[in-house]
């Protein structure tokens, strides 16, 4: 499975983007696909993500009621819907199958090259 992470740019504070994260083929096999985040200086951190058998989304504190997870069967896509950023938003994006039921980059893989995101104050 390839994954291909894009969407992300330059918006100002309380401004929307939506990330694309399109796969050479639905990773229905892995337990869902999740979007992690990295700033310059810090570790990847866990931003969201969507389980296949039930479609259940999770979402970090910082994110939660801003951002939106959903897949696309048609296009084999999964977006992340980004409202009222913040520029503490700022990162790069990646998106990655879960292997199993974590948050942790650890239990991920065929991560995608990221997509930047920047939010300007």
């Amino acid at each position: 499975v390839q994954l291909q992470a894009s969407g992300g740019g330059l918006v100002q504070a309380g401004g929307s983007l939506r990330l694309s994260c399109a796969a050479s083929e639905l990773p229905l096999s892995s337990y869902g696909m999740g979007w992690f985040r990295q700033a310059p200086g810090r570790e990847r951190e866990f931003v969201a993500r969507i389980i296949w058998s039930n479609m259940i989304t999770t979402y970090s504190d910082s994110v939660l009621g801003r951002f939106t997870v959903s897949r696309d069967n048609v296009r084999n896509t999964v977006y992340l819907q980004m409202n009222n950023l913040k520029p503490e938003d700022t990162g790069v994006y990646f998106c990655a199958t879960a292997r199993y039921n974590t948050i942790k980059p650890q239990g991920y893989g065929n991560w995608g090259q990221g997509t930047q995101v920047t939010v300007s104050s």
